[in-house]
């Protein structure tokens, strides 16, 4: 084989070796901030393991919300389960029992211990009226 051959070809196997590396490293980054999303049923069936970030959504059951001064608890349901949730902290201005909620954090003893709370609402939304 020519010289001018062997130094194109090790150039080549340098660029492959470098994208392979790129794309091994950006798929690795991306499936460690995976978030699996779960309806009350499909958690109530699964098994986390310790520090799995976990996605719930469902409605606020009525008559579920308790705050205390450390956070709230709530309760989160697809009317099929019911999965409790803790979160110390602000929760949303849309939130309120009967409403979609999503909550992400992990999850200690069958309870999800929420790092941060979104509050779902329809298409027709409106916000509220100011006075």
């Amino acid at each position: 084989m020519k010289l001018i051959r062997r130094k194109r070809l090790k150039k080549v196997l340098l660029i492959l070796l470098g994208a392979s590396l790129g794309i091994f490293l950006i798929l690795y980054s991306l499936n460690n901030k995976l978030d699996y999303f779960y309806t009350a049923s499909d958690f109530k069936s699964a098994n986390f393991s310790e520090n799995r970030r976990v996605k719930l959504g469902g409605m606020v059951l009525d008559g579920s919300v308790k705050r205390n001064k450390d956070g709230i608890i709530f309760t989160v349901t697809d009317y099929k389960e019911t999965v409790d949730v803790y979160y110390a902290g602000i929760v949303p201005d849309l939130f309120k029992e009967g409403s979609g909620v999503v909550a992400l954090g992990y999850v200690e003893k069958n309870i999800l211990v929420a790092d941060q709370v979104l509050a779902k609402h329809d298409e027709n939304y409106m916000p509220p009226q100011l006075d």
